[in-house]
């Protein structure tokens, strides 16, 4: 499966923690982030990451290409609720993932249910929806 994680600035270390705790599950997958959220999970936790730009120059939009292509199985957000941008980039994502209907989590409790999930294997019906070539 193919993970996009993003996160608001002031998530980032929320964001490193969750990584680090479902790092043995998150190994089995391919996972893609924007610059500095990537490079801070991949430097904890050694996990190989695919980094697009940052957010600031164009991150959220190329992982949003992906999705709109249908190359992103689940998407990981954790959103800053105090955040300006919170309407231009969750609302951004969260349209794209409802259009595709790719699973998306913008909080931790969210997200260690599809973790959960995604390590029981709930989630293979992505790969029937989306056969990899």
């Amino acid at each position: 499966m193919n993970i996009a994680i993003l996160c608001h600035d002031r998530k980032k270390e929320l964001m490193v923690q969750f990584c680090i705790a479902y790092c043995g599950i998150l190994a089995k997958h391919s996972i893609c982030a924007t610059n500095t959220t990537g490079r801070l999970v991949s430097e904890a936790t050694g996990l190989p990451i695919q980094l697009y730009l940052s957010h600031a120059h164009g991150g959220s939009q190329q992982i949003g290409a992906r999705i709109a292509y249908n190359e992103i199985d689940m998407v990981l957000f954790f959103s800053d609720p105090q955040s300006h941008d919170l309407d231009a980039d969750i609302g951004y994502i969260t349209r794209l993932c409802d259009q595709y209907n790719i699973p998306f989590a913008t909080n931790v409790a969210t997200a260690e249910m599809l973790i959960h999930g995604l390590a029981r294997g709930d989630l293979d019906w992505r790969n029937i929806v989306n056969p990899k070539k």
